[in-house]
């Protein structure tokens, strides 16, 4: 054997000396799992002293049946967005890592988030139809409030940045960060997604699983992309259009006066009962198919 095939050349063995420092797939899980916990002891304790001091405002302002009015609301989610961008910033600041990995830019991305407005429209569309045809929902009447519509976009938007940060630009981001395979990324951070949800007013399985196919839904892009233009486009249309436009409840909560009046002759697994329409079967349908269409398409677009 020849000198000449015994030589190994500085590039093997820097190759060599970066895998041998990086870290196994079970410290990536757990570094992953540590930054999680960082983030929720940060955000619990930013959000109890951001939202202190306006305490006495949100209980003033809340009404007999516990709601609330769309401004406080808008308040409340601004300071929570606040919080929460404060608890990331965080913790990427621990780790040394920059904020533009979360996604926020918008250069070369006016596409995607047309295409998850017009996804939340087309889902809806074809939904809302199926409910109405079929007698699961009925419209009884119709009003319209330009200064409510605008301020309920404006509740939207605040609540979908504010949980795409942290459940796709963070929570998933992380994991792909990590090493994690971006399925199961994807399926586990949807998971956690759903768990936020947890003490909603009538969560239940079926709501439970059709929240976990929406964190799917929210990342099948992103786990390509890497940008939030797409999940946030589709989670505040869906919102609005669902709660503001055609009078569902949003994820079991009922946040503004809606454009149409809803009478659901009885609770049902199309029309999704108290719970609104993610709470139907119907709604799982239709989240699965566009998951499997997200997929496939990016996939088909992926280099071979």
């Amino acid at each position: 054997m020849t000198m000449e095939n015994n030589e190994i050349s500085v590039e093997d063995i820097q190759e060599i000396a970066s895998e041998e420092q990086k870290p196994s797939r079970l410290k990536r899980w757990g570094m992953v799992a540590v930054d999680i916990a960082l983030f929720t002891v940060f955000f619990i304790v930013l959000s109890i002293l951001i939202t202190l001091p306006f305490q006495s405002l949100f209980l003033y302002a809340q009404s007999p049946d516990g709601s609330t009015s769309i401004p406080i609301s808008i308040l409340n989610e601004t300071l929570m967005l606040v919080s929460g961008f404060l608890s990331v910033w965080l913790v990427l600041f621990i780790r040394k890592q920059p904020l533009t990995g979360l996604g926020f830019a918008l250069k070369g991305y006016g596409k995607d988030f047309l295409a998850g407005l017009l996804f939340a429209i087309v889902l809806y569309g074809i939904g809302f139809g199926v409910c109405v045809g079929t007698g699961a929902v009925e419209v009884t009447d119709a009003s319209f409030s330009l200064s409510m519509q605008l301020q309920s976009l404006v509740l939207f938007l605040l609540v979908a940045i504010f949980e795409e940060m942290v459940s796709r630009g963070f929570i998933l981001g992380r994991m792909l960060d990590g090493g994690v395979n971006k399925f199961w990324a994807l399926f586990f951070s949807a998971l956690l997604f759903s768990l936020m949800h947890l003490f909603n007013p009538n969560f239940a399985f079926v709501p439970f699983l059709n929240i976990l196919l929406a964190g799917m839904l929210l990342g099948a892009s992103y786990i390509y992309t890497r940008n939030l233009c797409f999940p946030i486009a589709l989670h505040w249309f869906w919102n609005w259009l669902q709660g503001s436009v055609l009078g569902f409840e949003v994820s079991g909560v009922r946040f503004t006066d809606s454009l149409l009046s809803l009478h659901l002759p009885e609770d049902n697994q199309i029309n999704g009962g108290s719970f609104g329409f993610e709470g139907s079967l119907l709604c799982t349908v239709l989240m699965v198919i566009g998951i499997l269409l997200i997929i496939r398409r990016k996939e088909a677009k992926m280099p071979c």
